[in-house]
């Protein structure tokens, strides 16, 4: 079973593998650790990863990037509307209000989803672990952002299934590192919490998160965001400034060009790194547009004060987290910082004043986020075994449920008709399960939303649950119970509504309670409790879910104390209970609407899509493979004619094939540059009919004279072995040796004979001895003389063995001069046993009954 992490970036993607040993970061088709996060859309097939970002430069328009941007977002959203005037691609407003990808694919225009370019990459990242691990890779822990909203979430888990895989946990970025980081540390400590703060700065947002940690588990207290200050952010000042310096000085403008501004981003994001380390960068691009070269230069203290706006913000989520940790800067022990984005010196000087101490850099910026997911993944897996690790996750956001209360009761439930309940405040553990019990006479809707939208800018609203049809048999009002559940996602839903009925029985009170003969799924209430008022239909109980008592005691609920049972009258034999009440669930179906959310039938078609897409990919790759032979073939068999095969064809036979290879040649490049696979492969097989005969002639004369030595040794070592005057041979008859020596003189004949034929012939003709009836031969008096010459000795004669004695030969030193000496015994037994005892190895009693002769003991056995 596969035990993999995927860390899914904005730019690029890490995947991670638990292995026996630990975990390590596996390499792309590249050999290299990280995969460009690009899907490129060509005429024959897709570019997907290290392919595509080869491709982007040729093909920008097509190029899609930066697609953790566009996942689960509506197209309205102020964020994506900058993130798209930065695309070289085209993005426009689906029918559904969210972002549909434009490209040009197999030579027509169409249309992708960000959630199916989203699972084409994860395609790509299970193929880099597929071939890594030779094994199928399903299970897996995907890395995602703490500000992902619940329509994001669902997005990464249709993508994972378009791809065909199975995610065990859609893992927060920060916790992943925190879980990279705890779990490796011998020293945390048994009381005392480690409070440690993770600051992750990424391509195009910064995350922060400060957990606790003890020995044995770590537990997020605080979460905060910038979903848009990343690296990004300074390639885009620096691409800036320079785009209007080049259009002062050079009069070019960038804007223009989707290839130059490619270009120019490309050139600013290393020119910040080059920053990073020195106080100065020049910059460098040739033809950059209109055929002109363009020159710049630029200081790191010019770069920070054009970064300011940027820079400004970054302690933004730095206070938000501790404030919502409850401590103070002295509190925080350490500080750890990751991301690609964290190596800009501006921000580590930020973060230093801030937590007054230096930022740490003890792990790998980049794979931290991969190896704690494939850690957490391991944690999950049934096959893995894993340190004793305990990760308390805790929820970003507060999720509210809203139902609409009965006409009659209007004037209570506000005006709107609309109640309202908090059921996972920010911060609740994940995963976590709530209940609820509500009276309602049919069926009735719960919507879920955010209790707050102003920082994440989405609709409030993310689902509608329609509970019912139900009907209630015995009050007017039901008692409906509705389970709500937080998942390891951070997907919240309703997954259950049961109907509770109530019914009196009388059981005696001799018999145990009825409670505990019915089925699993009852409960009972005693009868004398008062049904609630119809005054708080209405009323809302919120209990932890393993908890039952409160939801499905009504008289608890409404405040009514639980009357004790009254004495019964005692009659003369019979004792009977008053009666009880038993309560009986029924399960009321619910009808799941979430807003925005791929429908099971689309996400079923855009699996069958992606087949098709990697289909049409593995056949061209296939095709490409073999125009490839074909034109290795042709370069190495020319350059063998005039080298190695020279001696082993003839002037005509090698120009009319040379002439053949040429023109194969000047088709592949002409008519031939975009055939089909099959094409490839005959044109193949018809230069193979004409180059095999030379290349075959070629083998066997390098490989004859090996094969003769073989053969030749063969035959001497039997030979040898047939004539020596060894003992070791002295049982095998003479006769036997005789054929043996035949046999050896027939193979040298036959080798004598064909190697004349053969040394009479020149290297160009189709040699008669061939290294294939070499070997055969060789096998041949093998398997001849091996059985003869093998053939084992026969087993010595057996002596002739004496009457064994009738007591057991005595053991040890002086013993057997002692028993010559002993008087003959009337009782042969007790001898014997008396003998048994002094060897203190007691002998089998005799087979028959017959009197056996001690007067002369035998002393065979010597001391």
């Amino acid at each position: 079973m596969s035990v993999v992490g995927f860390d899914f970036g904005n730019e690029s993607c890490i995947v991670a593998v638990a292995r026996q040993r630990g975990i390590d970061v596996v390499l792309n088709d590249e050999s290299k650790r990280e995969t460009p996060a690009i899907v490129c859309f060509g005429d024959k097939q897709r570019f997907l990863g290290t392919a595509g970002a080869a491709s982007t430069m040729m093909n920008p328009k097509n190029s899609i990037s930066q697609i953790k941007r566009l996942i689960g977002r509506q197209f309205s959203d102020p964020e994506l509307q900058r993130d798209l005037k930065t695309f070289p691609f085209v993005v426009t407003e689906g029918p559904d209000g969210y972002p549909l990808i434009h490209a040009r694919y197999l030579g027509e225009a169409r249309t992708f989803t960000p959630t199916q370019v989203f699972g084409m990459m994860l395609s790509n990242l299970k193929e880099i672990a597929e071939k890594n691990l030779n094994a199928a890779v399903v299970d897996c822990c995907i890395g995602i952002p703490l500000y992902f909203t619940d329509l994001q979430r669902r997005a990464v888990l249709d993508a994972a299934t378009i791809a065909g895989l199975h995610p065990l946990r859609l893992f927060h970025e920060t916790t992943a590192t925190a879980l990279a980081y705890g779990i490796y540390k011998t020293d945390l400590p048994e009381n005392d919490q480690l409070n440690v703060a993770f600051v992750d700065v990424g391509h195009a947002s910064m995350q922060v998160c400060i957990a606790g940690f003890k020995k044995g588990q770590l537990k997020v207290l605080s979460q905060s965001y910038d979903r848009s200050l990343g690296g990004r952010d300074f390639d885009e000042v620096l691409f800036n400034h320079f785009a209007a310096k080049f259009k002062e000085e050079y009069k070019i403008d960038v804007f223009q060009n989707a290839r130059a501004c490619l270009r120019l981003r490309a050139a600013c994001e290393k020119l910040k790194k080059v920053l990073s380390a020195n106080p100065e960068a020049p910059l460098n691009i040739e033809c950059l547009m209109d055929e002109k070269d363009v020159r710049g230069f630029i200081k790191r203290d010019e770069f920070e004060q054009l970064s300011l706006p940027i820079l400004e913000r970054v302690k933004g989520p730095l206070e938000k987290a501790l404030a919502e940790a409850g401590l103070t800067v002295e509190n925080v022990h350490m500080v750890e910082v990751v991301g690609s984005g964290s190596r800009v010196p501006a921000i580590n000087k930020i973060l230093t004043e801030f937590f007054k101490k230096e930022p740490r850099r003890t792990m790998n910026a980049s794979e931290c986020v991969a190896r704690g997911c494939a850690l957490q993944c391991a944690i999950l897996s049934p096959t893995f075994k894993v340190r004793e690790f305990q990760v308390n996750e805790s929820f970003p956001f507060s999720i509210s449920l809203s139902w609409k209360g009965p006409s009659s009761d209007a004037q209570e439930s506000g005006p709107n008709n609309t109640q309202r309940t908090l059921v996972f405040p920010k911060g609740n553990p994940i995963p976590s399960v709530k209940a609820l019990t509500i009276y309602r006479s049919g069926t009735f809707s719960i919507d879920v939303q955010y209790d707050d939208v102003s920082e994440l800018q989405t609709p409030a609203k993310i689902s509608t649950y329609t509970i019912g049809p139900f009907q209630s048999t015995i009050t007017e009002k039901a008692k409906v119970k509705v389970k709500v559940r937080l998942n390891l996602h951070g997907i919240v839903s309703v997954e259950s509504a049961t109907l509770l009925e109530e019914e009196e029985i009388e059981v005696p009170v001799s018999k145990e309670p009825a409670g505990e003969n019915t089925k699993m799924e009852t409960d009972e209430a005693p009868a004398n409790v008062a049904a609630p008022p119809s005054t708080n239909d209405n009323d809302v109980n919120m209990q932890d879910a393993n908890s039952k008592a409160t939801a499905d005691a009504p008289g608890s609920e409404n405040g009514t104390p639980e009357a004790g049972d009254k004495p019964v009258q005692m009659d003369t034999d019979t004792k009977v209970e008053a009666p009880k009440k038993k309560v009986k669930k029924i399960n009321i179906p619910v009808v799941e609407l979430v807003y925005g959310a791929m429908a099971a039938a689309d996400v079923q078609k855009a699996v069958e899509k992606e087949f098709e897409m990697a289909l049409q990919d593995r056949v061209m790759e296939e095709t490409k493979d073999k125009k490839n032979a074909v034109e290795a073939y042709v370069y190495d068999t020319r350059n063998k004619l005039n080298d190695k095969y020279q001696e082993f064809v003839v002037d005509s036979e090698r120009e009319s094939f040379t002439a053949k290879l040429q023109e194969v040649e000047d088709w592949l490049y002409e008519d031939g540059e975009d055939e089909t696979k099959g094409v490839y492969i005959a044109k193949l097989e018809e230069l193979k009919k004409q180059g095999d005969p030379i290349e075959e002639r070629y083998k066997e004369y390098m490989e004859r004279g090996t094969v003769i030595d073989q053969l030749v040794y063969c035959i001497n070592s039997y030979r040898e072995a047939a004539m020596s005057n060894d003992p070791k041979f002295d049982h095998i008859d003479i006769n036997e040796k005789q054929k043996v020596l035949n046999e050896c003189v027939e193979a040298e004949n036959w080798l004598r004979e064909k190697k004349q034929q053969q040394d009479s012939l020149p290297k160009y003709v189709t040699p008669v001895l061939l290294s294939a009836d070499i070997r055969k031969k060789a096998e041949a008096v093998d398997r001849f003389c091996k059985p003869i010459m093998m053939k084992p000795k026969p087993p010595p004669p057996k002596p002739a063995t004496p009457e064994a004695p009738a007591t057991p030969p005595p053991q040890g030193g002086e013993q057997p001069q002692q028993q010559q000496q002993q008087p003959p015994e009337e009782n042969p037994n007790a001898s014997t046993n008396e003998k048994a005892g002094d060897n203190a190895n007691p002998a089998p009693p005799p087979a028959s009954a017959e009197p056996m002769e001690t007067d002369k003991p035998e002393n065979t056995g010597s001391a």
